[in-house]
């Protein structure tokens, strides 16, 4: 088996996220870029798929900027074999959308032929939860988002996904799109000799404007804002102040 893993370069996640002046976009400049968690969670279950022999070859993917090569090494120090990185200079968060990722796994999936592509469910930048759909849409395949367990035997893949009020467990015929949980596993820490092992794995290069598709975004950001700034609370001296506060407000 063949699993491709979709990883993608964000703001790391501890990072205190600064607005442009012209409100335009997130300021990106001299801050720490990380692997988006939900990759990170995506990538790990690749790995572990080949760990117990399940998948021959992980094939790490990703789209964006010279460097994003960070992040495929990330990947590739995690323990995939090798990777592949769609070059474009446009922006990650804003005009590098859902529908875009998703014609390029999907272009690149026609020359390489994974049976499973594993995606995280969203990115801590966009939040769209949107690529792993589209993907599966424009594959026609089956699909499991918000997956928390995965298991494979022989051509079907066994899903345990999270819904409103519980678990759904569903089965997949292969070729098929999974996306990864926050509970799916917990990612391991690349070690020292395995970050200089990646440094000899294989990256493909490859020009967006050479695999033939538009990545043209389909959705203009207006502006972006700070989130506003929460008001001090108030002390109060009884519980029938408190009766009294919740009245005024309009809340009783």
């Amino acid at each position: 088996m063949k699993v491709f893993v979709a990883v993608k370069r964000t703001l790391d996640y501890a990072v205190k996220v600064r607005v442009k002046a012209d409100k335009s976009a997130v300021d990106l400049a001299n801050v720490k870029m990380s692997m988006n968690p939900f990759c990170e969670i995506a990538c790990e279950e690749a790995v572990r798929l080949k760990e117990k022999k399940v998948a021959k070859e992980v094939i790490a993917v990703t789209v964006g900027p010279k460097a994003a090569q960070e992040t495929l090494r990330t990947a590739l120090a995690m323990g995939a074999d090798r990777g592949i990185h769609v070059v474009t200079d446009m922006r990650h968060d804003t005009e590098l959308q859902p529908l875009a990722v998703a014609k390029v796994l999907q272009a690149l999936g026609a020359k390489e032929s994974p049976d499973m592509y594993i995606l995280g469910k969203q990115s801590i930048d966009g939040d769209n939860n949107q690529t792993g759909q589209m993907l599966a849409g424009l594959m026609d395949a089956p699909i499991a988002a918000f997956a928390s367990e995965v298991s494979v035997d022989g051509d079907k893949v066994h899903v345990t996904r999270e819904i409103d009020g519980g678990l759904q467990k569903i089965d997949l015929g292969l070729p098929a799109v999974v996306t990864a949980d926050l509970r799916l596993n917990e990612p391991r820490y690349a070690t020292l000799p395995n970050i200089m092992k990646a440094k000899k794995k294989k990256i493909e290069e490859i020009k967006a404007e050479d695999l033939g598709l538009s990545l043209e975004p389909h959705v203009q950001y207006t502006s972006v804002e700070d989130p506003p700034v929460r008001q001090a609370g108030i002390k109060v001296e009884s519980v029938d102040e408190v009766i009294s506060k919740l009245k005024e407000t309009g809340v009783l």
